[in-house]
C-alpha cells in the first residue's frame, strides 16, 4: 500500500484537505496530528474502516478506540444518559486534551467500543484536526498512530516509522504540543472518575464542578472502558528500568560489567558523573518533558544501546508521565 503525505505544517492547503477527507469517506486509514499525539483516523460508523485500524496498529480488538468529533453538538449525539456536569466540563476544557466515557446510543460500529455500552469521545483542540473533522462531517475512530506497544507518536515521522505501507495516508501538522495522551474520564456516575491520567488532572476537575475520583490500578476490571489501562504500552525498542535515585549507580555499574551499553535517563544533577555509554538528563519542566517523552524513548535502539535506566520517582510529580513510564517499563527497582 502507498502511503501518501500531505504537508501541513505552515497552511492548511483545500485541495489536500479534500483528498484527504475523500480517503476517510472511503473508508481509508490517514494518520493526523492532534494537539496531545498523532491518531490514527478511520470513519468510526464504517466496521471495516475501523477494523483496519486495529489491522495496521497490531492492535488487540478488545481495546476501545476514542472517536474524534469537532463540535460539542457532535459528541453529545454520539451518546446518551448524559449527566448534568458533563455539558460543564466539555465548556470548560473542550477542544482539549480530555476524553469523556459515556454510554454510547449505537450510532457508530461495535468494533470501536470492543462490545461495551459506553464510548469515549473527544474534541482535539488542533487546527489540523478540526479541520479534517469539519471536512469530512465524519466522527473519527482515532487511536495513537503508531504499532501498538510502541511508544505514541508525537512527529510525523514516527508514524512513518510504524505505519507507512500500512496505510493510506499520513498528515504532517508538526510536532505535537502537549505529547502525552489526552485525560480519560468516565462520566458514566455521578462523580467523574479519571481512567487515564493526562494533563488535566483531578484537581482541575475538581475546581470546575467540585469533585473527581481517580482510578486505582488495583481495581482493573475486566473489560476496561479506556485504552491504556489493560496492555503494555509506549515501550522503547531496547529495555527500560525505572530505578530509585540511590540505587543507579551500582546497578549500571552491575549492567556494565555484564557487558551491557547502558543510557541512563536523569533529573537530579548528582546523577551527572555516573559513567554510562550514553547520558541524558531530562530536565523537570513537566510540559517539556511530557512534550519530548516519547520522542526520548523512540530514540534508542538495539543497535547503539541494550538498555535505558531512568531515574524514579523524583524525576517527575507529574502523574501522566509516572504512568506512562510505568506502563513503558520492563522492570521497576525501588
Amino acid at each position: 500500500m502507498k502511503t501518501n503525505i500531505f504537508n501541513m505544517k505552515k497552511t492548511i492547503d483545500q485541495h489536500e484537505l479534500a483528498e484527504i477527507t475523500n480517503l476517510l469517506q472511503r473508508g481509508k486509514t490517514v494518520a493526523f496530528p492532534t494537539e496531545t499525539v498523532y491518531g490514527l483516523g478511520a470513519d468510526a460508523t464504517n466496521k471495516e474502516a475501523v477494523e483496519k485500524i486495529f489491522s495496521a496498529k497490531g492492535r488487540p480488538s478488545d481495546n476501545p478506540l476514542i472517536v474524534h468529533v469537532a463540535t460539542k453538538s457532535q459528541l453529545l449525539s454520539l451518546v446518551k444518559d448524559v449527566p448534568d456536569y458533563v455539558e460543564r466540563l466539555i465548556d470548560k476544557f473542550s477542544p482539549g486534551p480530555i476524553t469523556y466515557v459515556l454510554h454510547h446510543a449505537g450510532k457508530v460500529a461495535p468494533v470501536v467500543t470492543a462490545g461495551l455500552d459506553t464510548i469515549g469521545v473527544r474534541i482535539p483542540n488542533h487546527p489540523v484536526a478540526l479541520s479534517i473533522l469539519k471536512a469530512s462531517a465524519l466522527p473519527l475512530a482515532a487511536p495513537s498512530a503508531n504499532r501498538s506497544g510502541r511508544p505514541s507518536p508525537t512527529e510525523a515521522d514516527h508514524v512513518a516509522d510504524d505505519l507507512t505501507g500500512r496505510i493510506a495516508a499520513i498528515v504532517d501538522g508538526g510536532m505535537t504540543d502537549v505529547g502525552i495522551e489526552s485525560t480519560v474520564v468516565d462520566c458514566t456516575g455521578e462523580i467523574p472518575l479519571i481512567l487515564r491520567p493526562g494533563t488535566i488532572t483531578a484537581e482541575n476537575i475538581k475546581n470546575a464542578i467540585g469533585a473527581c475520583h481517580v482510578y486505582q490500578t488495583e481495581d482493573l476490571p475486566e473489560k476496561p472502558k479506556s485504552p491504556g489501562m489493560k496492555y503494555v504500552h509506549y515501550a522503547p525498542e531496547v529495555p527500560l528500568f525505572l530505578v530509585e535515585k540511590s540505587k543507579i549507580a551500582e546497578l549500571i555499574h552491575d549492567y556494565q560489567a555484564q557487558g551491557n551499553r547502558v543510557a541512563l535517563l536523569y533529573a537530579s544533577h548528582s546523577l551527572q558523573r555516573i559513567p554510562a555509554e550514553q547520558r541524558l538528563y531530562i530536565g523537570t519542566d513537566e510540559h517539556e518533558l511530557a512534550k519530548r517523552l516519547y520522542r526520548i524513548l523512540r530514540s534508542f535502539n538495539k543497535r547503539d544501546m541494550d538498555m535505558i535506566v531512568c531515574e524514579y520517582p523524583s524525576l517527575s510529580e507529574n502523574h501522566a508521565i509516572i504512568d506512562r513510564l510505568k506502563r513503558a517499563a520492563t522492570e521497576i527497582i525501588m
